[in-house]
């Protein structure tokens, strides 16, 4: 089989990671590092060298130091523009392939290492997008991972022009949060007559008089949009993926009580059409113990292991939330996103593995980064039902030109067609008719 060989200065953890994770995961190739230059030299097939050193037969990139770096420093960022895509880690070697170190630049984006620093929190204790530096240089709405690494390609591609890759190909996955499985279904007499109580005082006379028309059975509940899900599964082949919250009641927990047995059923009733994941309470953030016994109350409900995850509020706190995550046996996480803002957090279009910046290894936890989220065009960025699918297509545009994943976000709660989600059912399925491969 073909394999690309890298000669490196010297070895490290880094390095190891983002030379796989460019050639083994987006580019389709094996790769191997040596610091050995009798067998760099002696080798007769492809290599790469990425050293301060030359050899006149091999690709050259020049690296920037942050791979063989240890610990967390201050990185000073710069950026320039190559074949009009935003580029991290200039370099100034004229043999050098590209002016820019591409696999310095993707470890940076992949391993959120921005993130690691101290910085504003939002109301939620999160990360905000703006701080970020793809957000501030305008290319949070592009994965210029997968570019540069198309980048890396072409050029190893142009030398090696017999060299085989491993061919990629384009995929859509919808993903669904059930935060509140019902509006007004099962949710006791205590909360229910406090809705009451909430309607009257607000001279909400319409939410008044429909539930009490939804407890009654002479109408559904508003979120009770499952039927229609199931039947765009199968209309257009999809296959998603479900995240449940299944948590003790708190002030951002809300759903429905874990004891209750027709919640229980109405979630085996999804886990027969779709894989079910977890999705880790507010509360647990603050408390890991509760995400242990969230875990182990889904699993024994849906009586299967619970290996994906997708986190409340989307709160991610590196590199704890991945390592409570990795400690329950989560294989696979989905929070690798903005809620203010669309577009790509790592910069990336495809799954990758977890590198764990506080101990310098590279982990096993599989992360699905997501794109859009029904919530962040309506609530963030107010954007108009109408305007919603101008701010999607690019996404899917931009995922569909380097064969990536494209990854959305959307509740069973906009999808109700009722209050400030009208219409917005009609955005959803116009989006998966785009994003279709």
């Amino acid at each position: 089989m073909a394999m690309i060989l890298v000669y490196v200065s010297k070895q490290s953890q880094r390095c190891k990671y983002i030379f796989n994770l460019i050639f083994s995961g987006l580019v389709g190739i094996n790769v191997r590092l040596t610091t050995s230059k009798e067998e760099f030299a002696g080798f007769e097939g492809p290599k790469i060298n990425y050293s301060g050193e030359l050899f006149e037969d091999a690709i050259f990139f020049e690296p920037a130091p942050l791979l063989f770096e240890s610990g967390i420093r201050n990185q000073n960022v710069k950026l320039v523009e190559y074949k009009n895509i935003p580029c991290l880690f200039p370099v100034f070697d004229k043999h050098s392939s590209l002016p820019f170190d591409p696999f310095a630049a993707a470890f940076y984006m992949v391993s959120r290492y921005e993130e690691y620093f101290p910085f504003i929190k939002d109301k939620y204790d999160r990360y905000v997008a703006s701080q970020s530096i793809a957000s501030q240089k305008h290319f949070l709405q592009k994965p210029v991972v997968n570019y540069w690494a198309e980048m890396v390609k072409e050029i190893v591609n142009n030398y090696y022009p017999a060299l085989k890759f491993r061919q990629k190909k384009y995929q859509f996955i919808p993903t669904i949060d059930i935060d509140a499985a019902y509006a007004f279904r099962l949710k006791g007499f205590v909360r229910n007559s406090g809705g009451f109580l909430k309607s009257l005082a607000d001279r909400n006379f319409s939410e008044f008089f429909q539930r009490a028309r939804v407890l009654s059975g002479l109408e559904k509940d508003p979120f009770d949009t499952y039927d229609y899900q199931f039947t765009l599964q199968k209309k257009y082949n999809l296959k998603p993926v479900y995240f449940i919250l299944f948590a003790d009641y708190g002030y951002n927990d809300k759903n429905i009580s874990v004891g209750n047995i027709k919640f229980q059923y109405l979630l085996k009733t999804i886990a027969d059409y779709a894989p079910v994941g977890i999705h880790p309470s507010f509360g647990s953030n603050f408390h890991p113990e509760k995400l242990e016994q969230e875990v182990a109350n889904l699993s024994a409900v849906l009586k299967c292991e619970i290996t994906k995850s997708r986190q409340h509020f989307l709160m991610l706190n590196f590199p704890a939330t991945y390592r409570n995550l990795i400690n329950l046996d989560i294989a696979d996480d989905y929070s690798m996103g903005y809620a203010s803002q669309i577009g790509f957090r790592a910069g990336i279009a495809d799954t990758f593995p977890f590198y764990d910046l506080d101990s310098d290894t590279a982990t096993h936890l599989q992360i699905h980064p997501f794109a859009v989220m029904d919530g962040t065009l309506a609530d963030y960025l107010q954007i108009h039902v109408d305007e919603a699918l101008q701010k999607i297509k690019p996404l899917i545009d931009e995922t569909k030109a380097v064969k990536g994943t494209f990854m959305s976000i959307w509740h069973n709660v906009s999808l109700s067609n009722q209050g400030k989600w009208k219409d917005w059912r009609n955005v959803y399925e116009e989006m998966i008719q785009y994003a279709l491969p």
